[in-house]
């Protein structure tokens, strides 16, 4: 018996239709070196950009992925991992990253809002640990730390003359 672990999360890839890398984060040391890592992408690429399935096992990981337009969202577990789970994370974050893109999900407004699709996967997982799969709440809380990053708000501010 395989004992649970709450490190469920290997991976999660945004790859443009040619399957280079846009957004890759790697959570454990499966594959360590960035050589290794753009290795299984384009493979995992190769294997899942003309295929109809939503769920790929390939070097002994479960793979979940959904493609639109030109992205292709992957999630990576391992091959004991619960495809629900993976399926949930997977589509919290398609579903995160169409709305900061305003339901235009492609690459160039990816590269445009790059920071904020960061912060949601961040938000998503932290470290192979799942903390949110409901996009509206990690909506908020990108939406919360955009605005704390934003311009400062004058309109309150008083200005003493002397």
């Amino acid at each position: 018996m395989i004992e649970a672990s709450l490190y469920t999360i290997k991976a999660i890839c945004i790859l443009d239709n040619d399957g280079e890398r846009l957004i890759s984060k790697f959570y454990d040391d499966t594959f360590p070196t960035v050589k290794e890592q753009k290795e299984f992408e384009k493979n995992l690429f190769n294997k899942t950009h003309k295929a109809n399935a939503e769920i790929i096992m390939l070097d002994g990981l479960t793979c979940v992925y959904r493609s639109n337009v030109d992205l292709f969202f992957y999630v990576i577990g391992s091959s004991q991992e619960n495809e629900l789970i993976l399926v949930s994370v997977l589509n919290c974050l398609y579903e995160v990253t169409s709305q900061i893109l305003r339901k235009n999900v492609e690459k160039r407004a990816l590269f445009d809002h790059l920071d904020s699709v960061y912060l949601a996967i961040d938000e998503i997982v932290d470290g192979g640990i799942i903390l949110e799969a409901d996009p509206s709440s990690i909506l908020q809380r990108v939406a919360l730390r955009g605005d704390d990053m934003s311009e400062p708000n004058f309109k309150d501010t008083v200005i003493w003359h002397s």
